[in-house]
């Protein structure tokens, strides 16, 4: 896996105070204070510098430390170890293995099959929510749509009653775990995406992409306002069969009604797989109370 590396100036300037303390300065928040140590929703948590996936909901318990605990990583290869021997007593610190983010210490106590457990800090940490990974079956279903600049898009979809979550990320091109750097440059082949999920007994897939066509220019090819590149391109992913009929329906009627004067550019294709953007990302036009409409 490449690393990634940035200057102390650059990893602040992405990141909260307490989050570059935590997580680019080793340090330890204080226990049960964190957001995520009682988060029971079903997701992934991912590292908060640089978005690679840490742990799943599936592999979390509750080990009444006061920090979030996990008894083994999503992926083995993602978290690395190092040891400890700060304060008089030697621990195995964890990492993430792209940035070197420290996100706590694993230890020998944790529940089967394992036995381990990976202490956390929230703050080292950001989550997505993803209903496929609930103990039980739900009718939550999830939409995927690339509008150009994804912070604006998902401003609009998160207004909307019906829509339990919203992440911004890159799906559509072959490289994987990209970063955003990496996607604008245009070589990484994915586009930037509004991902979501939606309950369709009080929101359609109908109204959703409505929501889509209002909020972006369907006409222009790879490009939105300013925003130039193919990561900019106006694209439905599809997540089921109905899905794609009701969006080429969708893109057909619009195409028919004379709304634009050009012709719809937007390409209707399968879903892939999808990569959430660092942290600093979500949510966006929220903190920062900027907008990005072409």
């Amino acid at each position: 896996m490449k690393k990634i590396i940035k200057s102390d100036e650059e990893w602040k300037r992405y990141l909260t105070p307490e989050q570059y303390k935590i997580a680019r300065g080793k340090g330890t928040e204080s226990p049960f204070c964190g957001l995520l140590n009682d988060n029971k929703k079903p997701g992934i948590y991912y590292c908060v510098c640089c978005a690679l996936p840490l742990f799943t909901s599936k592999q979390k318990f509750i080990s009444g430390t006061g920090w979030p605990s996990f008894f083994e990583p999503f992926n083995p290869k993602h978290v690395a170890t190092s040891i400890d021997d700060s304060f008089g007593m030697r621990r195995t610190e964890i990492l993430c293995a792209r940035c070197d983010a420290h996100l706590g210490h694993v230890f020998p106590d944790g529940p089967k099959p394992t036995g381990m457990r990976y202490c956390v800090n929230s703050d080292a940490l950001s989550f997505m929510q993803d209903s496929s990974l609930a103990e039980q079956g739900t009718d939550i279903q999830k939409a995927t749509f690339g509008a150009g600049c994804f912070w604006h898009v998902e401003e609009e979809f998160a207004k909307i009653k019906g829509v339990v979550s919203t992440s911004v990320g890159f799906m559509g091109g072959e490289t994987r775990y990209p970063t955003y750097k990496e996607v604008c440059t245009g070589n990484t082949g994915h586009a930037e995406v509004i991902h979501l999920e939606f309950d369709p007994k009080e929101v359609s897939y109908q109204k959703l992409l409505g929501i889509f066509w209002k909020n972006h220019d369907p006409t222009t090819l790879n490009r939105q306002g300013p925003d130039v590149g193919s990561q900019y391109r106006s694209v439905i992913f599809f997540h089921n069969a109905e899905q794609e009929k009701t969006a080429r329906e969708s893109k057909d009627r619009l195409e028919k009604s004379g709304t634009f004067k050009s012709g719809i550019v937007t390409e209707i294709k399968p879903a892939t797989e999808f990569f959430r953007a660092e942290d600093y990302h979500q949510r966006y036009a929220q903190k920062h109370g900027a907008t990005c409409k072409f």
